[in-house]
Formats: C-alpha cells, structure tokens, sequence
C-alpha cells in the first residue's frame, strides 16, 4: 500500500542505519520532506549522495542533523534544526537506539547509562521538544520499542528494561497529548536483520548456530528484515492510522504471541 506524505515532515533519530534508514527510503519514497539525524555525519553525506537528494539539487527533500540523543540540549536543537529546514514537524520517528548482548553481572554502570540514555532518555526528550511543533500539524510520534519491552529475553536485562520503558512511555504519552490530536504509538520488533544483529553474529564463537537459535523460536521460520517493519512505521505516522494511539504494534514473527 502506498501512503502519501506529500507535503509532510518527517523526522528519523537514528537514520543512518537498520529500520531508521529504511524508514528514511520509505518515507522519500511516498513523498515527504525528511531530516535524518544520526551520529556520523560521513555516513550520512554518503547516504544523501546515493539516494539522490543532495540539498544542493533544488530539491533538498533529505537533510542531516548530526545529533547524540543521549543528551538533552542535542535532543532540543534537533527539533530546533527541523524546523529551521522545513517550518513544521508532522511525524517523528525515534529509531535511535543501543543494545549490549551481557547477562546482569556483566553490566556496569556505564553499561546501564548508555543503554537508558539512548533508548530512553533520548526517546524522552526528543518526543518532549518535538510535542509542541506537533501540536501545531496534529502530527505523530511512531517509537521504537522492540518484543523485548513485551516480554523478556535472556543476557540482555538492560535492554529489556529500557523498551519496556519505552513501551510504557508511549502509552502514557498518547493519552497525555491526545486532546491536542497528537497520536502516538510504538512498533514492537522482534529480531530483524541489521547492521545491529551483524555485529552479534560476527561476535559470535558459531555465527551459524547462533542465528539458528535466534531463527528456531519463530513460528514463520525466520527472522525480519527492516522493510518490513518501515512500512507498519509509515502506517502509523499515515493518515490512514488516525484512530491509532497509544498502541504497540508487534512486528515479530508471531513470537510474542506464541
């Protein structure tokens, strides 16, 4: 199905890479004006060069804002940035986010700081600037949330933590700023095939065995991939989602459920 975002802004934390860049392709594709934000800027330049939409085209529907969620005043500019390039926000995706593979004895402070801050605080903050731009258009907030804030997995109890708190947040949220008809919901992955999940595998003493124990829990057979959970992310941030809000939408394979 192809939604229509013409006309609209989008915003993608963590857009470089895995489900934001594919999010970012999907939502050029349907028409939108995008700012990417990301923390490699040589990433991005490269990105912009290959998808076609250098802003120096006359076109400039893509533009990057090299952003650290992890700190406020980052957070702030970056909605500041947004509207500074195209004069309004409808839709916010907040991709961003970190994960460390480690049982509970392995995990130090540093660890657990980096991890809350990225996917929680980041997603906190980020959402809390963009609110009042929102306000505005009516707009969305789609975050990204994972199975592991439904449910837990094992060695990855920092993690787990941190997207059940995104979950939560954006629940609580939704019914914070619906009376200004701002919508917001969370997409629940489960494992997806990303640059993420290539950096586990090539950790891994037994790359093969490793992602057959990831793949065997599945009841479809096999794991993600990004396009798959870009286009339920369009849909939410679409007009076609309007009754849509405070829902966390599982993009798993069935393993939540099964």
């Amino acid at each position: 199905m192809r939604l229509d975002f013409t006309d609209k802004v989008v915003l993608v934390t963590g857009g470089t890479s895995g489900i934001g860049l594919a999010s970012v392709k999907l939502f050029l594709q349907d028409g939108a004006q995008v700012m990417m934000s990301g923390t490699n800027s040589e990433k991005a330049d490269a990105i912009i060069s290959r998808l076609g939409y250098d802003v120096d085209d006359g076109r400039g529907r893509l533009r990057f804002h090299q952003a650290d969620v992890a700190k406020v005043d980052e957070c702030r500019r970056l909605i500041e940035r947004t509207v500074s390039c195209f004069g309004r926000i409808d839709s916010v995706v907040n991709s961003a986010g970190v994960f460390k593979f480690d049982p509970i004895d392995n995990v130090s402070e540093a660890d657990y700081d980096w991890i809350m801050d990225v996917n929680v605080k980041g997603t906190f903050f980020v959402c809390k600037y963009a609110v009042p731009e929102l306000r505005k258009t009516c707009g969305n907030i789609v975050n990204i949330s994972s199975d592991a804030g439904i449910q837990g997995n094992a060695l990855s109890s920092a993690y787990c933590a941190s997207k059940g708190a995104v979950t939560i947040f954006t629940k609580a949220l939704a019914v914070d700023v619906a009376p200004d008809n701002v919508r917001v919901n969370c997409v629940c992955p489960g494992d997806i095939v990303t640059p993420m999940l290539d950096k586990d595998l090539a950790r891994a003493d037994n790359p093969g065995q490793y992602l057959k124990n990831l793949t065997d829990p599945y009841p479809v057979g096999r794991l993600g991939n990004v396009d798959e959970v870009a286009s339920v992310i369009a849909f939410l941030a679409s007009d076609a989602s309007l009754f849509t809000t405070g829902a966390a939408w599982s993009v798993d394979g069935g393993i939540t459920a099964s």
